[in-house]
């Protein structure tokens, strides 16, 4: 029988990919929606009503949806000046606080997140021209937030289980300690 350590990133590959996936498909969505509007408006004089109000709701899902993923695959745009001249070793204890402090920052946004959800249901606003309640689209932002806590959470535990885990593949203790560190 594996052990559960070894079979998780095996797991939360396939939850990414299917995070991404969702992203993806939001963003097919607004692709449809604008481009679909501009054709009706400008060669059919007869836009879709609401496709801004949608497309720039939906936007929002994509790009919470997008960050559960960067959550898991910590493929996002870093700034580490201090920790390029560090060891593996220590660069990998700063990630790991650096984790942790998105994974706060990340709980906050859901919590503020879902007070916004319960706002946007408690207020009844609806878009301007079908009249289609907002709240599903924050609650579906939330979910996103939400899914990112999770991805944030377990990254961090597999940094703190398996020590190679958590640094990008240029960066890994084994590379280093061979001295091909390409940084």
């Amino acid at each position: 029988m594996k052990s559960p350590v070894l079979t998780l990133p095996a797991r939360l590959e396939r939850i990414s990919t299917m995070i991404e996936r969702i992203a993806g498909l939001f963003l097919a969505a607004i692709t449809i929606i604008v481009s679909a509007s501009a054709i009706g408006r400008y060669l059919l004089s007869m836009p879709i009503p609401d496709a801004f109000d949608v497309s720039r709701l939906m936007m929002g899902v994509a790009i919470l949806w997008g960050l559960a993923s960067v959550g898991y695959r910590g493929s996002h745009i870093k700034v580490d000046l201090l920790a390029e001249i560090l060891p593996a070793r220590i660069r990998r204890w700063i990630d790991i606080f650096a984790w942790t402090v998105l994974l706060v920052f990340t709980c906050l946004f859901a919590w503020m997140l879902m007070s916004r959800v319960g706002s946007y249901y408690a207020s009844g606003q609806v878009t301007s021209d079908l009249r289609m309640p907002i709240w599903p689209f924050f609650a579906l932002m939330w979910l996103g937030v939400a899914a990112s806590v999770l991805t944030v959470f377990l990254r961090i535990v597999l940094m703190l289980l398996d020590p190679r885990r958590g640094l990008d593949h240029y960066e890994r203790l084994d590379a280093d300690d061979a001295g091909e560190n390409a940084r």
